[in-house]
């Protein structure tokens, strides 16, 4: 099984772009996804943005990530 996580990408420099996972910012691969913009909402996995998603289903990821943190710190 593979574990995606939602990023919105905020820079991008040929075929790599900058991107922020909840508060942390990392570059990952974009040749997948050559039509990505700034501002739009991939998800990650193993430093690559392997699709688009729309913002709503973004947020709503990003939440359930949130509450799977906070259970694993407490």
């Amino acid at each position: 099984m593979c574990v995606g996580v939602p990023a919105k990408v905020i820079e991008i420099n040929g075929f790599s772009a900058l991107v922020d996972v909840m508060g942390s910012q990392m570059n990952v691969g974009i040749i997948f996804v050559p039509e990505v913009k700034i501002g739009d909402y991939v998800i990650v996995h193993a430093g690559q943005a392997m699709s688009i998603i729309d913002e709503e289903y973004a947020k709503e990821s990003m939440e359930e990530w949130r509450k799977l943190a906070d259970a694993w710190a407490d």
